[in-house]
């Protein structure tokens, strides 16, 4: 027996010697021995096979290089014949319960570093050197540190210089609405009294049900609402709201409103160079453009189209992702979002809230409306309010929420998100919630309205009784908190905040040709569509089959000619205005979002809106009238011809004034297209080919009417040489300086009521 047990006691030590040696030789990194030779099981010559141990990387093997010294010196002293060093050796048997082969390999040495050879020395009571404790932690060899440690896990921080910090605080905030009808009107209450502040560095997230209030108090917040039913203080470091704040506000609505024919690198590439200020050059604007881009993980898509109802592009948390950066690349003060995760998964979700994170610890501030987040997102809010139908339920830490609801005898009953719980009370359900004891006492003594069909409370007695706990209990705290103990504010910042200068980005003429730019790139794909390029041509194919090499020179043919060149005055003079009309209304959201935020001046924006269509306007004419002239057989002279095209490009241009003007008069699809009807209808009657003899009390219609003048205007170009008339239905075929003066006067005339009408026009921030 003592013989057997002898034996089996040198064959664990010989195995354990052959694990042990075998590690440290993997360490060491030996080249590859040849084919056919095997490792010895004693002493420093044994070594891997080829290609073994290169998997290792280098902290890897350090730490099991730290952790397998001691047993090198255990194997050297084994012939001593020490109780320790075979105890720690039989420990290490016992656990190493691994193949020589996979002990080998690297990726069973890199298992085996911290399962086995770490617990063998927390089981036999082994102390290693302090030493060799601080070169064994993971990661602490500084060379072996990437640079950028957070860009290879994937994480993203947003960096940007330093900005001016603006602590906003607001008391008492109420705001009523006007509803007015046909005899009366009232005043209907949004927001009662509400109180809260939140400084740089801190995200403040605003919860409630739908028609709560949030979006409202956001507005106000964001000085997007300026009236006289606005009650309370709200101040920027102690200042009142004033035009420098609109450089240093970003705001992103609850819409993405975006050009969906741009790119994503277009979109922010135009933000950059207008909101940026006239210090940087274009090329650091572009390159914050980049940056941007490349913060908020864009890249990918950074050359696709935005996209729309019916144009495909980026997908719905790519594109919330543009409007955040539409706002931070001015490297904003204050960041209002309005519900920035609505209608995205989980994962889109959390990461924009993250990205919101990391721009408060930039040094801003950041409020924001949430509808339901999860848990995740609820425990990344600094700040948290709470309402409830215009009533604040609760004010303070996210963090301290529940602790407070929890104070006031409402706790839930199952586990559940915190939002979720929150948002069952903000809306008065408590099914899932107990019931405070004085809640239930005024149930249970109040009538049947005051509770529902399963005996709990109605949602109106648990909303009052939530204002009532919070106006008791925390709500004066918090006004003294904010009147007594304000937060110290250096006198530079609060004399930075209440200057009232606007701050440009950039200069008049640059802002024009920015726009101009933008403006092309956006319309071009419309105004070059199949549908409207077909639509040209077949009508000039149709008149050209028609009017097939018509003869002018017989009375019948000449007034056929002369129902062409009528034909054509209407048809260019009805085509523009239906396409003006849309302008304004359609890009009446992206107007009101640019100009609160004093991106332009409304003269840029309007001249290049108007002259930026003018080249596309002017394609589609020279091809319908290339067609037409010479199918029809109208005069074969260069000068006619070219004429001609000068009276049509000026009909456009007067018509789309008109339809610019009813458009931004109005600024409603529907009325807008049906006053453009009539007009379009009373001038082509009035035009001088169906009526010879209008009556005089509504003749003045005939010279209001672009097309009456461009019918002249052709008729004398094609006939002023004509043999056989000098008039043609009562037309005389010389002069034209009096009409080519009519178009003029209607081409700026229209365009500046249009502009007058915008100036008038009531736009989110005013104009």
């Amino acid at each position: 027996m003592d013989k057997a047990s002898s034996s089996s006691t040198g064959l664990a030590r010989t195995i354990s010697d052959q694990l042990l040696e075998t590690v440290g030789a993997a360490f060491k990194y030996p080249p590859p021995l040849p084919s056919g030779e095997e490792p010895s099981a004693a002493g420093g010559s044994s070594k891997p096979a080829a290609g073994e141990g290169g998997a290792l990387s280098r902290k890897s093997s350090r730490r099991l290089m730290t952790a397998a010294s001691p047993g090198r010196s255990t194997v050297a002293s084994a012939g001593g014949g020490g109780s320790k060093n075979t105890h720690i050796r039989k420990s290490r048997s016992a656990q190493m319960k691994l193949d020589l082969e996979d002990v080998s390999s690297g990726a069973a040495l890199s298992r085996a570093s911290s399962a086995s050879l770490g617990l063998s020395f927390s089981f036999t009571g082994y102390a290693m050197p302090p030493e060799e404790i601080a070169d064994s932690k993971p990661f602490s060899d500084d060379d072996d540190i990437p640079e950028d440690m957070e860009a290879d896990t994937g994480k993203r921080r947003f960096r940007t210089e330093p900005t001016l910090p603006i602590h906003l605080k607001f008391t008492d905030v109420t705001y009523k609405v006007v509803i007015k009808s046909m005899r009366t009107s009232q005043e209907k209450d949004i927001l009662y009294g509400i109180t809260g502040s939140v400084s740089p560095g801190e995200v403040l997230a605003m919860m409630g049900p739908s028609g709560s209030g949030k979006t409202t108090l956001l507005n106000l917040l964001g000085g997007r609402i300026v009236q006289s039913t606005v009650g309370g203080s709200i101040t920027y470091n102690d200042q009142s709201y004033s035009k420098f704040l609109k450089s240093r506000i970003g705001f992103v609505t609850q819409d993405d409103v975006l050009f969906p024919h741009l790119t994503v690198k277009e979109t922010l590439t135009y933000a950059a160079r207008l909101r940026l200020p006239k210090s940087l050059t274009r090329e650091q604007k572009e390159k914050r453009a980049t940056d941007v881009i490349l913060e908020l993980g864009l890249e990918r898509c950074q050359d696709t189209m935005i996209g729309g109802s019916f144009i495909r592009g980026v997908s719905g948390g790519e594109r919330r992702r543009v409007s955040i950066g539409n706002e931070i690349i001015i490297n904003p003060s204050l960041l209002f979002l309005d519900e920035p995760t609505s209608g995205l998964d989980s994962t889109n979700a959390l990461r924009i809230v993250q990205i919101l994170h990391d721009i408060a610890e930039a040094g801003k501030t950041v409020v924001t409306t949430i509808h339901q987040p999860s848990s995740r997102l609820f425990h990344k809010f600094d700040k948290l309010i709470l309402l409830g139908k215009g009533s604040l339920l609760y004010f303070g830490k996210a963090s301290e929420a529940m602790v407070y609801f929890s104070s006031i005898g409402c706790s839930p009953l199952i586990a559940m998100n915190p939002a979720e719980f929150l948002l069952d009370l903000a809306n008065g359900n408590v099914n899932d919630v107990s019931v405070p004891s004085e809640l239930e006492d005024k149930v249970q003594i109040g009538n049947a309205e005051t509770r529902t069909g399963n005996g709990k409370p109605s949602p109106e007695v648990v909303l009052e009784y939530l204002v009532e706990a919070y106006e008791a209990g925390v709500a004066e705290d918090e006004k003294k908190k904010l009147i007594m103990d304000p937060i110290p504010i250096e006198e530079e910042l609060k004399s930075k905040v209440s200057s009232s200068k606007r701050q440009w980005g950039t200069s008049w003429w640059q802002q024009y040709c920015i726009l101009f730019c933008r403006g092309f790139k956006e319309r071009k794909h419309d105004y070059f569509s199949w549908l409207r390029i077909t639509q040209v041509l077949a009508t000039a194919v149709i008149l050209g089959l028609l009017w097939w090499q018509s003869n002018s020179n017989t009375p019948k043919g000449l007034q056929d000619q002369a129902g062409l060149l009528f034909f054509i005055s209407v048809f260019w003079g009805f085509f523009p205005i239906f396409t003006a009309i849309f302008t304004f209304p359609q890009e009446r959201a992206m107007l009101s979002k640019e100009r609160a935020t004093d991106m332009y001046r409304l003269s840029a924006y309007f001249l290049a809106r108007t002259t930026s269509d003018l080249p596309l306007d002017l394609v589609l004419p020279v091809i319908f009238l290339l067609v037409v002239y010479f199918m029809a057989g109208l005069q074969l002279d260069a000068g006619c011809f070219s004429l001609s095209l000068l009276i049509v490009f000026l009909c456009i241009v007067a018509a789309q004034g008109l339809g610019l003007a009813i458009g931004a008069t109005l600024m409603d699809l529907k009325r807008a297209t049906t006053l453009a009807s009539v007009t379009v209808m009373a001038f082509m009657l009035a035009g001088g080919y169906f009526v010879k003899k209008v009556p005089a009390f509504v003749s003045w219609v005939r010279y209001v009417s672009f097309n009456y003048h461009t019918y002249k205007l052709l008729l004398k170009v094609q006939y002023q040489h004509h043999l056989l008339t000098r008039s043609i239905d009562g037309i005389a075929l010389d002069g034209g300086v009096k009409e080519v003066t009519a178009l003029v006067a209607m081409v700026f005339g229209y365009r500046l009521l249009a502009y007058l009408s915008l100036r008038r026009m009531k736009l989110s921030g005013g104009v």
